[in-house]
């Protein structure tokens, strides 16, 4: 006779924005109890974490899938709460997953074109979604912690670059002679790992110490439709696909303090793909409150399984 076995079910709705895709689970997902994001998070990463792996680490996943668990927001006036994670942990905030969030609510009719309060674990942001589908994330405040900040990179010299905060830390470098093109993906993702390790070798951090865990760099558009192309790596040594909501963010920061944009001047960041994003900000003394706008595109809707069999069920750890 067949052993029983058990198979416990995810739901989920798969969507991409800017060709990064966001896997937002609806259903299944694991009891963290109440309380704010922030301390939920800490309770998922400490008691729940191989469900993180299930959803988004292979074979079920893959590398640049970025996690979003729908929960129910503290504040009664949020229409969700939402907390994001990759392939390697948890993301403070994310500008593209929350662009994705709001196109999946839309497409299970929780929500409709409107003004929409999101819950995140760093604090509750603006979501506009539009008539024509496009959404507008009014981001956390956001500034520019360091500039100008040199470090010498193994094989490549000394970079300088800004810390700055967009929702998570970035290292923004655009004096980097290389050639942002997707076909130099791996290159580019090898040299901004090394960027990253000659940041924590040096004690570069952000405020209070916190790890700087997102390289950018920066270079001309590849057309006229844009100011700036940029090539982000993520976390776990992935590029974004997207322009990048959280980094895009940062980098209206640094053109702020630096004088070269203004309050309500809208800013076109071309992603590595190609896709665009919009930003404009308002100034808040030497703080930012940025707004990305850009488009997401639900792929599909489905049902992951757990099988109590399976030596992978709960994904590949790294």
């Amino acid at each position: 006779m067949q052993p029983i076995r058990s198979l416990a079910r995810i739901s989920i709705i798969d969507s991409h924005t800017e060709g990064e895709p966001t896997r937002l689970v609806i259903a299944g997902g694991p009891d963290l109890g109440t309380g704010p994001l922030a301390e939920r998070v800490e309770r998922f990463q400490r008691e729940q974490d191989a469900f993180r792996c299930a959803v988004v680490n292979e074979p079920r996943g893959s590398d640049v899938i970025v996690g979003a668990l729908l929960c129910e927001p503290v504040d009664p006036g949020c229409a969700a709460g939402v907390i994001f994670f990759n392939n390697v942990g948890y993301l403070a905030m994310c500008g593209h997953g929350t662009i994705g969030l709001v196109t999946s609510l839309a497409y299970m009719g929780r929500i409709t074109a409107g003004v929409h309060r999101i819950e995140t674990p760093v604090g509750v942001v603006s979501a506009t979604l539009h008539d024509c589908g496009k959404v507008t994330v009014a981001n956390v405040p956001s500034y520019r912690f360091r500039s100008a900040v040199t470090v010498d990179v193994p094989g490549h010299g000394k970079v300088t670059g800004d810390v700055a905060w967009g929702g998570n830390w970035f290292f923004l470098v655009e004096n980097h002679r290389k050639v942002l093109a997707l076909r130099h993906a791996e290159e580019l993702t090898e040299f901004t790992w090394k960027i990253r390790a000659a940041l924590a070798a040096d004690g570069v951090t952000g405020s209070d110490g916190a790890e700087i865990d997102h390289i950018e760099l920066f270079s001309d558009p590849a057309n006229g439709s844009a100011n700036s192309m940029n090539f982000v790596l993520c976390p776990g040594k992935t590029y974004d696909r997207s322009p990048c909501g959280t980094g895009t963010s940062a980098k209206l920061a640094c053109l702020y303090a630096d004088g070269k944009l203004a309050a309500g001047e809208v800013w076109r960041q071309q992603g590595i793909l190609g896709g665009v994003f919009e930003g404009n900000f308002e100034a808040n003394g030497e703080k930012i409150i940025p707004s990305i706008t850009g488009s997401a595109y639900v792929m599909a809707e489905g049902t992951l399984l757990l099988d109590s069999e399976d030596p992978f069920r709960m994904g590949i750890t790294k």
